[in-house]
């Protein structure tokens, strides 16, 4: 399949305008595709490039019982989290999308590039379960607010609407269970 340029977004300040182009791309780029991985690396790679003021940008997925790195944007980082630790483990835990202002003053933050000081992490969650995270890293204060999580929270859904079924974990109450 032939790959659409990546449009260049103007810095128009339109958070909501921003994230509707985002959006759009992402569809394009996405269809047609079902992996995970390779959805997930273009999805990664587009927020990277698109989105201002980011300097990471990826993905971590649920694997017997912590977050284990996925595609990504930006210098190398943890490759485990465990459930409830930092950011990702929080937001995972909790499966709410969580905004954090400043890093420096978040109690168990996890420092993988010292350039980060406010973050953003959304939840992957498929039929109530969690999947993974999207983790959102910024080198300005105060980067992320409710359009952000809002924009991104679209964007986890769009790309969770591209894998099939049979890629996803077992969810199953039996397989929870075992």
């Amino acid at each position: 399949m032939l790959m659409k340029p990546l449009t260049a977004i103007a810095d128009i300040g339109n958070k909501s305008v921003l994230y509707g182009q985002v959006h759009q791309q992402l569809c394009s780029l996405l269809r047609g595709e079902s992996d995970p991985i390779a959805n997930s690396a273009n999805t990664a790679s587009l927020l990277f490039h698109l989105l201002p003021e980011v300097n990471w940008v990826g993905f971590y997925f649920l694997r017997d019982g912590e977050l284990v790195m996925g595609p990504f944007h930006g210098k190398p980082a943890c490759t485990r989290i465990k459930l409830g630790e930092g950011v990702c483990g929080k937001a995972a835990g909790e499966q709410n999308t969580t905004i954090v202002p400043d890093v420096s003053a978040f109690p168990g933050h996890i420092v993988c590039d010292t350039a980060s000081k406010s973050e953003i992490v959304v939840p992957l969650l498929s039929w109530g379960s969690l999947i993974g995270v999207l983790d959102v890293d910024s080198p300005a204060l105060n980067r992320f607010d409710e359009e952000d999580a809002e924009g991104l929270e679209i964007v986890a859904s769009i790309l969770l609407d591209t894998f099939s079924t049979d890629q996803l974990p077992d969810l199953s109450d039996e397989a929870a269970t075992a």
